[in-house]
């Protein structure tokens, strides 16, 4: 096979556009979960300690936040299709690309200088796909919980019915 064959199906699986994470970042990643036969969006949120092969469609994320006191790490690919969306919260001063120092460090020690910017405009990556699929979901949801309110409707209709049939008898009785 040829190098640039092998480079257009690479750039086919790249997202149009992702957002520039750095080093020090804190990060919100919305990622799609399937569980049997339902899927969910789950948000991990943490500080980026390093990013690998920005410019490539295997570019990667490595976030790492404290949950329960427990350091927890968590890579994601960029351009894969169940990272659905990656939100910049805070911007910080670092001067690496690896900081594994942070895994040493708790509380104040771990704390990063944040560094102003424009939330917007580095937020502001358009992905079509993943609005597209977040609808779906909603869409689905709302129509099971339609289905569920239904069927408790039904069940409440019972209920009054066999409540007035035990009404009438008693009256039947007296």
């Amino acid at each position: 096979m040829s190098f640039s064959l092998i480079q257009k199906v690479n750039d086919e699986q790249k997202k149009k556009q992702v957002v520039d994470a750095r080093s020090g970042d804190t990060v919100r990643v919305h990622q799609k979960i399937k569980e049997g036969g339902k899927e969910r969006i789950q948000v991990f949120e943490g500080v980026v300690i390093r990013t690998d092969n920005k410019s490539q469609h295997t570019s990667r994320i490595t976030v790492r936040k404290v949950a329960s006191g427990v350091g927890v790490e968590k890579s994601f690919l960029l351009h894969s299709p169940l990272v659905e969306k990656v939100e910049i919260v805070r911007r910080s001063k670092v001067r690496r690309n690896f900081l594994s120092y942070l895994r040493q460090r708790s509380g104040k020690g771990a704390r990063l200088t944040a560094v102003q910017f424009d939330r917007e405009a580095v937020n502001a990556v358009k992905n079509d796909h993943a609005e597209e699929e977040e609808a779906r979901i909603k869409e689905q949801k709302a129509v099971e919980a339609a289905e569920r309110q239904a069927a408790k409707d039904v069940e409440a209709a019972e209920l009054a019915a066999k409540a007035a049939e035990v009404e009438a008898r008693h009256a039947e009785n007296d």
